[in-house]
């Protein structure tokens, strides 16, 4: 018997006469919901390990190790407390593992799943009253409180911040913002340029569970890229707590500051790398929020941090489930991939992902591209060498890690996948199979909308796109690279060639009218030189070939 299965076992308690509740893998919480308010010993609880959703994208393994640690570790805390356990191990959906259960324990209960797939998955045993929805009490806003924000699309996050901070009275006084303003972000620009010392994350110990679960990870899921490291990976209470206390203690009194910084000298710099574990709802978000408020920080690290977690998360999660993951927007058709994509997974290994066709009802998302683009995702995002420092220093952190800060995300991946017109929802497959912290209703808003452009301005003003000089601004990276970003860096080309490709898409933007009339102003042999440069870096980019100074154009006769 495992590890796991023999812990259960010891803390079973009898299941009779007791109202069943299926938790998601995303709800490992007793702080809210039933588990809260009703006696333990009054109820039970569904937990269900399934293969097949792990099998069905490229998942890094320490993504899987995550959440099925996390996942046998709320289970024991459960039976600990006299929660009755029914942990179901399948190989199948997960309405195919409930379905049994429904026929023999009667009606189920269920928070509302936060992942839109999920809820698909679901929809049937909710259609017949097998599965009974009850409210998700883990978001810290209302849809109501959305739509009071904010009439129609396009929707912004600024609006809807300010809103909910006037209706929750989070960092306000006498009904007017702390300091004056809501938003401290132009003060969170700094470079960092190695002081004050960014601090070490915490390592945890690997106790028989954990290991165990690395096991069966490296076994069952061999194929999956990442490397898996356990002393990284927080699954008791206690490791959770140890995260969110060294985060307090050496991450937020900085985090405003260099929010925005990047560097080889540190991976997460003053980030507290909580995401991970609020999305898990190991750390619930309400806490993490009430606590930073009461803090002694700056003011422009407190709101900041702040801004990120009432604000940008809350709104990102209102806008997916609003228009069912960008399926249904109210000005255009939407297309949807018919399976799940591997975010060029298959390029990079040489090999197809297998895909489950499990359940026909599961597309494989939103196929948007406001500017038209449908460049295949390079392998250099899998870890094949492409001669950009800053793209091959931060796909390295994150297969060793899965994670990276949201500047190398938006700034880095992002920004140079859209100026070599990447498809959308290809780097968005590829985000949701790489971070730890990736479910559709985070990873699709933000690579969709904000990283790539591919709504339009529904739920950002601008693309986030930018040439060298930004990132040269904001990290050491360029330090590290056979490219200058003051001569001959690749990226400033594709950044204006990017602008003249699609200059009457993005032309009636307000925000772009400089950058387009500064590009406007490039000789026509630049501009041209530009383009093949584009053309070039794109071609040996999707063919796994390292870029350099020597074989990208010179010069245009």
């Amino acid at each position: 018997m495992s590890v796991f299965r023999k812990e259960l076992a010891t803390r079973a308690s009898d299941p009779s006469n007791r109202r069943w509740l299926f938790v998601p893998y995303d709800q490992l919480t007793d702080a809210i919901g039933p588990l809260a308010r009703e006696a333990a010993q009054s109820l039970g609880l569904v937990l269900v390990e399934s293969a097949w959703k792990a099998a069905r994208r490229p998942y890094h393994k320490q993504k899987l190790a995550l959440v099925l640690a996390n996942m046998r570790r709320f289970a024991l805390e459960q039976a600990e407390r006299g929660v009755a356990i029914k942990y179901v191990f399948t190989r199948d959906s997960y309405r195919a593992a409930l379905a049994p259960l429904v026929q023999e324990l009667g009606a189920i209960r269920v928070m509302q799943p936060a992942e839109y797939e999920l809820r698909v998955d679901l929809q049937p045993l909710i259609a017949s009253g097998g599965l009974q929805i009850i409210p998700h009490e883990g978001w810290l806003t209302t849809p109501e409180q959305f739509r009071a924000s904010m009439k129609n699309p396009p929707w912004r996050m600024d609006a809807f911040y300010r809103h909910v901070r006037r209706a929750t009275g989070v960092l306000m006084e006498n009904g007017k913002p702390v300091g004056g303003k809501f938003s401290f972000d132009a003060d969170n620009r700094q470079p960092w340029k190695g002081e004050p010392a960014a601090p070490i994350p915490p390592t945890f110990s690997i106790d028989p569970l954990k290991a165990e679960v690395g096991a069966l990870i490296e076994k069952n899921f061999a194929p999956h890229p990442g490397v898996l490291h356990l002393e990284q990976l927080p699954c008791t209470l206690a490791e959770a707590e140890t995260l969110w206390q060294w985060a307090k203690k050496n991450c937020l009194p900085l985090f405003g500051p260099y929010e925005d910084a990047m560097s080889t000298a540190s991976r997460g710099l003053f980030h507290t790398r909580l995401s991970a574990l609020m999305n898990l709802h190991r750390l619930l978000p309400a806490r993490v929020v009430a606590e930073v408020e009461k803090m002694n920080l700056p003011l422009a690290s407190k709101e900041g941090f702040i801004r990120q977690v009432l604000g940008w998360r809350e709104f990102v999660r209102h806008v997916h489930e609003a228009t069912q993951g960008f399926r249904k927007l109210p000005s255009s058709e939407v297309s949807c991939a018919k399976q799940v994509g591997d975010g060029g997974y298959a390029r990079w290994a040489k090999k197809s992902w297998p895909v489950s066709s499990a359940l026909r009802e599961l597309d494989g998302g939103a196929k948007l591209a406001a500017l038209g683009e449908n460049t295949p995702l390079p392998p250099a995002y899998w870890g094949a060498r492409s001669g950009l420092a800053c793209l091959d220093h931060v796909v390295k952190t994150v297969w060793e890690e899965g994670y990276s800060h949201h500047i190398t995300r938006l700034m880095v991946l992002a920004n140079i996948a859209t100026l070599l017109d990447v498809s959308p929802r290809e780097l968005t497959d590829w985000f949701g199979a790489a971070y730890t912290d990736a479910y559709d209703w985070v990873v699709e808003p933000n690579v969709l909308g904000m990283g790539t452009f591919a709504l339009g301005d529904f739920i950002t003003t601008k693309p986030y796109i930018s040439g060298a000089a930004y990132i040269h601004r904001m990290s050491d990276y360029c330090a590290h690279c056979a490219f200058d970003p003051k001569k001959n860096c690749p990226l400033t080309n594709l950044y204006w060639a990017k602008l003249a490709r699609h200059e009457q898409t993005l032309a009636p933007n307000q925000r772009m009218k400089l950058a387009l009339a500064s590009m406007r102003k490039r000789p026509a042999g630049q501009r041209e030189r530009d383009q093949k440069i584009f053309e070039q870096m794109r071609k040996r980019l999707i063919a796994g070939e390292v870029v350099t100074p020597e074989n990208l154009p010179k010069s245009i006769s």
